[in-house]
């Protein structure tokens, strides 16, 4: 069986993907990355001594915005009505986990809501910590959970 691409017409041209058949449901994603960084780094954000400030409010909020703005990002996702997002943050001793959580009652799914979540806070991250740490990666980006109910 030939796997076709949902957002490919039958020229394989683009096209946003027509919902209004599918019913209303609540949808959740969790999307997980991390920023790898110096133990250093790392040390400094828990103390909140890094140059730029409180690192992980300004990321957190970053997050939540993106998440909001999906639509606005991404041609060819549509514009949902969030009911929730939530952006949290786990710092070890070498990274800076961050999970992204998307809700909504919508007819399609908030998996790329969560990921540009986690994304965006991720970028931001990098951006607050950048002057003392040229050697940060991001990584592992990806959806850890989804639900459909």
């Amino acid at each position: 069986m030939k796997k076709t691409f949902s957002h490919l017409n039958a020229e394989g041209e683009a096209r946003m993907v027509n919902v209004g058949a599918k019913p209303v449901q609540r949808r959740l994603a969790v999307a997980e990355g991390r920023l790898v960084c110096a133990p250093a780094t790392i040390r400094a954000l828990k103390q909140n001594a890094l140059p730029k400030g409180d690192v992980l409010t300004v990321a957190q909020i970053a997050g939540i915005q993106a998440a909001k703005r999906t639509a606005d990002l991404i041609p060819l996702c549509h514009t949902l009505a969030l009911s929730q997002v939530a952006v949290t943050f786990r710092v070890t001793a070498r990274a800076v986990r961050i999970l992204c959580t998307a809700e909504t009652s919508a007819q399609t799914g908030v998996e790329m809501e969560a990921l540009t979540g986690v994304s965006v806070a991720a970028l931001t991250l990098y951006d607050m910590c950048k002057a003392v740490d040229k050697a940060m990666r991001i990584e592992g980006i990806r959806v850890v959970k989804k639900i459909k109910a």
